[in-house]
């Protein structure tokens, strides 16, 4: 008998440790996990926006006109804010527990569904897309509130107006479900237009909100790091996508490999100027770098959404207006917009006749896209000038940079891992 009290005893203290291991508050604020790194669960969480982004992206690529890519920047607008309030709360608060693994797999499945109805979300499909997407800021929502009950109360200047914006956020858009379709799409845009509005309020407001310098910043820089991929590989889909309904003739073939040219291009700029790279610790920055890669990551999903047209039509010798000109237009935006997610970096300042003079290659690039685009030459054709532009900017300052600082003839990607000053 008493052996049997004290096994029964021990199921219950070991049951009692699992609960209290597994099910964890979330972290508060200013609760820093020192070394910090991107986890897999991180890594898992952001396969669904490739679905989900890839959806959008398929849309625009069936529909490439000047409305169309209005509708696609609304919709990839809302995924852009759906994946960054996923991503600062888990940097910010995560565990590597059961509770956020439950939370976040909840997230998973409902971007699983949302992106069921993401291709038609401007279309038939608006009111569903609608729906799940406000029943997914709802979950953030509550998942916010949650930390809010463990804060100082010095913090709920900065997070009570936040969780407000999420709330209304999801309240407005669940109701945008019982309207018209046209007016729907613009209560999505003024939604999106208010949250990259607010984020720039609460930053001048708090100052320098985030410790750059801080380990929890180099896994957050890293998910910012990783989305960029993610969207480069829409520019992989599209040309495989735009040769496959070619008929994979050998121009659409050649066309298409061009076209990969266009995303490697915006790599090397992407990661040899911006990436892995410290935000600097003053008011203003932090929402620069944040707002900044929404028109970076969003040009490069729309290039390689138009990419399946330009290729489609490599042997016709020329695609359907306005496919030329919205895809220089997306890569215009792109780099013009890579300009301003560099002022945010501590390089800016550091490294200042580096960044200025790349900058200053990257805005004249921007200007020749546009030329090519009105200029529409043959697919092929106009995606090779595109990609020299691209890559004249790139070595433009790269070559600056050597003559800056490393003297020594080192790269400056060879620097080492990890966040770069």
């Amino acid at each position: 008998m008493p052996a049997r009290q004290a096994s029964t005893r021990l199921t219950w203290e070991s049951a009692a440790a699992f609960r209290r291991h597994f099910w964890k508050p979330p972290r508060a604020h200013g609760e820093v996990i020192e070394g910090r790194e991107v986890s897999f669960l991180e890594l898992f969480y952001d396969l669904v926006y490739v679905v989900v982004v890839s959806q959008a992206a398929h849309h625009l690529a069936g529909d490439v006109t000047w409305a169309g890519a209005g509708r696609f920047a609304i919709v990839f607008g809302l995924i852009w804010l759906a994946w960054i309030n996923g991503a600062v709360y888990h940097d910010l608060h995560g565990r590597a527990e059961g509770r956020t693994r439950s939370y976040v797999f909840l997230q998973m499945g409902i971007l699983a569904l949302l992106a069921v109805f993401t291709g038609a979300a401007t279309a038939g499909d608006g009111p569903a897309f609608a729906v799940i997407y406000s029943a997914f800021l709802f979950l953030l929502g509550w998942l916010w509130f949650s930390v809010r009950l463990r804060d100082d109360p010095s913090f709920r200047s900065t997070t009570t107006p936040y969780i407000v914006g999420v709330v209304a956020s999801a309240a407005i858009i669940g109701l945008s479900a019982l309207l018209p379709g046209g007016t729907r799409l613009t209560v999505w845009a003024l939604v999106v237009l208010g949250w990259l509005v607010g984020l720039v309020v609460l930053d001048w407001r708090s100052g320098a909100t985030r410790d750059t310098s801080s380990n929890a910043s180099e896994s957050m820089i890293e998910r910012f790091d990783l989305f960029t991929i993610i969207v480069l590989g829409e520019v992989v889909v599209g040309v495989v996508n735009g040769i496959a309904e070619d008929g994979r003739s050998p121009i659409a073939v050649a066309t298409g490999i061009l076209g990969l040219g266009i995303g490697f291009a915006y790599w090397w700029s992407y990661f040899d100027l911006i990436g892995a790279r410290r935000v600097r610790s003053e008011r203003g920055a932090l929402s620069r770098w944040l707002v900044g890669h929404l028109p970076v990551t969003m040009t490069i999903a729309a290039t390689g959404a138009v990419m399946v047209s330009m290729v489609q039509h490599a042997s016709a010798g020329h695609a359907p207006a306005p496919a030329p000109m919205v895809l220089s237009v997306s890569v215009a935006v792109g780099v013009l917009a890579l300009v301003v997610v560099a002022t945010s970096l501590a390089d800016w300042r550091e490294l200042a006749p580096v960044y200025r003079s790349a900058s200053t290659a990257l805005v004249a690039a921007a200007a020749v896209a546009l030329l090519i685009g009105g200029l529409a030459p043959p697919p092929w054709l106009h995606i090779l000038l595109l990609t020299l532009v691209l890559g004249a900017a790139w070595l433009f300052g790269i070559l600056t940079w050597f003559a800056f600082t490393h003297p020594d003839g080192a790269p400056p990607t060879e620097a080492g891992h990890g966040i770069r000053h």
